[in-house]
């Protein structure tokens, strides 16, 4: 991993196939800088004017009710995009967030994707190099790398693009400067990792049922599958 920026980032959906109609409800992005995790992040609901899946729900918890009075993504589109321009960016099974992503783009005219504007890196390809044949979505990998995610119940962009950030620090080397405080050379304020800084997150109730339903759905239709919301 080189010193320059990288952007971890993640998405939530209302389902897993753009191509069905799907759209993206949740962006979270944080910037690592130098292999420090920085206070730049970005954050965004947003409206996808399409119904969200009983499944993916029971993943992220996030409703139409909710998403309701969030903008929609042509109103945030601009924003986003001069935030990761010309970074390098780690996603965890980059084809479905970043196919998310191109998909968006596409539905407003949009000729640039984003592996146009910036590096796209797949940190679950690494994984699966360095850990052959052992899982390696982010629950798993946390409890190899000794990294509390004690406060993931629900999936959250943001959340899991800290989460990621860790992760993938610890992937590529180890050891991770995150406790220094402001540098009078860099200019760069650090913090300290902990999930109970993290913005309020949206953590409806979710029925034992529905738990149920939707992990019988996993086991029927993805496998071993490892990425998406």
């Amino acid at each position: 991993m080189s010193n320059s920026k990288l952007i971890m980032l993640d998405t939530e959906t209302t389902g897993l196939k753009p191509q069905d109609g799907h759209r993206i409800i949740e962006i979270g992005a944080v910037v690592v800088l130098n292999r420090e995790i920085t206070d730049q992040h970005y954050h965004q609901y947003i409206n996808p004017q399409y119904a969200v899946d009983e499944e993916a729900l029971a993943v992220h918890g996030l409703s139409n009710e909710f998403l309701s009075d969030k903008p929609l993504f042509a109103r945030i589109v601009d924003e986003f995009l001069a935030f990761v321009k010309g970074a390098e960016l780690v996603i965890h099974n980059a084809p479905f967030d970043v196919g998310f992503l191109n998909h968006e783009l596409s539905l407003l005219g949009k000729s640039e994707r984003l592996e146009d504007i910036c590096t796209i890196t797949d940190s679950l390809v690494f994984a699966k190099k360095k850990h052959p044949g052992a899982k390696n979505n982010l629950d798993a990998l946390c409890k190899r790398y000794g990294i509390g995610n004690e406060h993931r119940t629900l999936h959250g962009a943001l959340l899991d693009s800290e989460i990621l950030a860790q992760v993938y620090l610890a992937m590529t080397g180890g050891q991770t400067r995150l406790n220094l405080n402001l540098s009078q050379n860099s200019g760069q304020k650090t913090r300290k990792f902990d999930l109970q800084d993290l913005p309020p997150l949206v953590t409806p109730a979710v029925h034992e049922a529905e738990l149920a339903k939707h992990q019988q759905w996993l086991n029927d239709h993805l496998g071993d599958h490892e990425g998406g919301w």
